[in-house]
């Protein structure tokens, strides 16, 4: 959770926020997932508050390399 908030939360309103408010406000989001072949698609409400620093968040944890 420490390595979430200071590589894909940082410069945003999470910056500094409390493990329980990024689990509060991230991991307790319903959200709809479908499988397919080739992708994973995450759907979540367009009502979610925080759908700017989600779309973020994503793009940085898809700049992080691969270490495996």
């Amino acid at each position: 959770m420490q390595a979430f908030r200071q590589n894909c939360l940082s410069k945003t309103s999470f910056a500094k926020a409390t493990v329980g408010t990024i689990r509060l406000s991230f991991l307790k989001l319903g959200a709809r997932i479908t499988i397919s072949c080739r992708r994973i698609l995450i759907a979540i409400a367009t009502a979610c508050p925080h759908q700017d620093i989600l779309g973020i968040a994503y793009s940085r944890i898809q700049a992080i390399p691969d270490s495996g």
